[in-house]
Formats: structure tokens, sequence, C-alpha cells
């Protein structure tokens, strides 16, 4: 009987662990509906545009849950392996830090760690996620 307790209980777990896997797996970045913003044009601005623009933070909250929550976490709380967005800086520094990354991402030893959504969703998109993340920073 305790031979099948264990194997029940190994089935279980190898069941989590595969789920969790397959559950993180590769996701496609989803498009983001920009329809309502100011066009920002092709070069990327160096401060963020969106700042205190209500329509650019909806559309940021809802952008971000569909790309970035899955490693940031939800309402950008992170879970300690990716960095925890609300603690970037407010100024033109978290703006320089925060468009080097989403626009290059974050490759390390050959690991992705973070996709280039730069060209994926657009500096609009991520704009509005960045006026979100803000609100959201002066929250915690």
């Amino acid at each position: 009987m305790k031979k099948y307790a264990l194997l029940a209980s190994a089935t279980l777990v190898l069941a989590f662990l595969i789920g969790r896997v397959h559950g993180h797996g590769d996701v496609q970045p989803q498009p983001v509906d920009i329809g309502n913003l100011e066009l920002l044009g092709d070069e990327w601005r160096v401060t963020n545009p969106y700042v205190g623009n209500e329509e650019a933070i909806e559309i940021g909250a809802s952008a971000y849950n569909q790309n970035c929550a899955r490693c940031h976490g939800l309402q950008a709380i992170s879970g300690g392996i990716a960095p925890d967005l609300r603690e970037l800086p407010s100024d033109a520094d978290g703006d320089e830090w925060y468009a080097m990354r989403v626009q290059n991402g974050v490759v390390r030893n050959g690991i992705t760690y973070m996709p280039a959504f730069g060209e994926l969703l657009g500096q609009e998109a991520l704009w509005a996620i960045r006026a979100w993340l803000l609100t959201v920073a002066e929250d915690a």
C-alpha cells in the first residue's frame, strides 16, 4: 500500500511540474490596441510622453497583463525572479532603463531572460505600459 501511495504522490508531482512547464512555455506577444493614443513615430522618445494620460494608463494596464504579468507578476508584484517593476525610478533615469530593456530585451550567457519587445509591440504600447507602471508604483 505504501508503494502505491508513493507512486500516486510522484505522479501528482510530475503532473503538476509538467503543467507548470507547459503553462509557462513560449508565449507570443499579444497585440495592443493603441488606436486612441497619439502616434509617436519611428524614433524612440527619451522620456515617457504618456505620463498621466488616462487613456494610455488604461491601455498600458491591459497590455501589461497580456504581455508582462506572466514574468513580472500581477499588479507588477514580482515573485523574485524578474525585477519588481514598481521599484523603477519614476524619473528620466527610470524611463531610460525601461526603454533600453523593452527595446533590446535581456540576454545573459546566451539565455533570453526577456525578449526584445520594442519592434514587436512598438513604443506607443510600451510607453503606455510604463505610464501604468508609474500609477502602480505610487500605490506601493
